[in-house]
């Protein structure tokens, strides 16, 4: 692929931001914004709208939907999210792309782990600094270099940047559903591995949590008159269990019981947590059969009661000729600036799979080089940041001159779907 004299020196100025792209990343990695600190969440949207104000785009706070929480004690309670950023440039430009990623961290507002620092000359360790402030401002500097060239009008484009990636967005799902559903594709910013390697085809994802409810009784006198809610759904979680090799690909993880108190009381409560992965939507179809299988066989234990609440928050997203397109045009732009772009399967998912639920091809590794994401040895490449900035900076360069065709994508997504 042949770049222009003014698509250089926009690359270049890209490759001079490095040092002020490293600075704000370390500032930004200061503000915790864990996905239950309501008020850093929002402090760092703050800092995200004004990083991105100089785009010009209509930037305003998404209010999010609630979803419903099962609490360890059974009862349930609708949950609240503070808002995302959403900005909108020319949206009647005949390309439409969306840019997502997320403000929030795995990291509480009480964890230790809350100040970076440099493990050597290139590798930087802090919260969130692949996963993904540092993913945040590659697509900020691709945006700002897009904005730089002379065929930007015919680029259209939503930022969305949510506060509930890291619990499963379902807060945002809907509005990722309909951002993904009016793009022709969509470009998405988790931390790309060490080597550089992107994640390709993605399982799919739900979370369930089963309340099952017993009777309470005096473990010694009246042990007879008890229903044991914790017995309940101790033999659901082995059950479940016991689905693992079923089924090729899928597999079920009980991860975590909840209930119980002193050990002369029967209890009355459980809330038994689970998560399944699938490769397909034929593996979601037999994960809820199973599921209903086993929830009835609850159901079926004497006075004891089970609800299951939760489903299918990412479906899978395939390597389907649609994203096998996405993916070979971003290997052509990292050719183009010297990166040899490759990619894997996973089991992990992310907002990828959420846009392409809507029908949006999309890559969703643009992020930072990095790796250790989720722990305390969490580390972003500081050369990276504009390295992969280049990278989709000449993606949306060939997107606006019509050398990568986005509605030809879209039309084979909504073809081979």
């Amino acid at each position: 692929m042949d770049l222009t004299a003014s698509e250089h020196e926009m690359l270049n100025w890209l490759d001079g931001q490095g040092d002020a792209m490293s600075e704000t990343l370390k500032a930004w990695v200061a503000v915790n914004s864990g996905s239950d600190n309501a008020a850093g969440l929002e402090r760092m949207r703050a800092l995200i709208a004004e990083a991105f104000a100089p785009l010009g785009g209509d930037a305003r706070a998404a209010e999010l939907a609630h979803s419903t929480v099962v609490e360890a004690d059974g009862s349930l309670h609708e949950r609240a999210y503070t808002p995302a950023f959403h900005m909108r440039v020319r949206p009647d430009a005949p390309v439409k792309i969306v840019l997502t990623g997320h403000h929030d961290t795995v990291f509480p507002a009480d964890s230790p782990f809350q100040t970076g620092r440099m493990l050597d000359a290139g590798r930087f360790n802090a919260p969130g600094a692949a996963d993904m402030k540092g993913g945040i401002l590659v697509m900020l500097h691709a945006l700002m270099a897009l904005e730089r060239h002379p065929q930007k009008d015919h680029i259209g484009y939503d930022v969305l940047i949510s506060p509930d990636e890291e619990i499963g967005s379902l807060g945002s799902g809907p509005l990722l559903a309909s951002l993904g559903a009016r793009a022709h594709v969509g470009m998405t910013y988790e931390p790309a591995l060490a080597d550089g390697s992107l994640a390709g085809a993605r399982k799919g994802s739900g979370n369930w949590s089963l309340k099952v409810t017993g009777r309470a009784a005096h473990a010694g006198r009246a042990h007879h008159e008890g229903r044991n809610a914790i017995a309940a759904a101790s033999a659901f979680g082995v059950a479940l269990d016991a689905l693992n090799g079923r089924r090729d690909g899928v597999t079920f993880n009980l991860a975590r019981i909840d209930g119980g108190g002193p050990p002369n009381v029967v209890p009355a409560n459980a809330v038994a947590r689970l998560n399944v992965r699938v490769k397909d939507e034929a593996d979601q179809a037999w994960v809820l059969s199973e599921l209903g299988r086993l929830v009835a066989d609850v159901n079926a234990r004497d006075g004891i009661i089970a609800e299951l609440h939760g489903g299918f928050t990412r479906p899978p997203k395939p390597m389907t000729p649609a994203n096998a397109q996405m993916f070979e045009w971003t290997r052509a732009a990292g050719a183009a600036i010297g990166l040899d772009i490759r990619w894997a399967d996973t089991g992990g998912v992310c907002e990828g799979n959420n846009l392409w639920a809507a029908g949006c091809p999309n890559v969703d590794t643009l992020g930072v080089r990095g790796a250790n994401i989720h722990s305390h040895d969490e580390y972003a490449v500081l050369s990276s940041l504009p390295e992969r900035a280049k990278l989709s900076a000449v993606m949306l360069f060939r997107f606006a001159s019509g050398g990568f065709d986005a509605p030809a994508a879209r039309a084979l997504a909504a073809k081979t779907s």
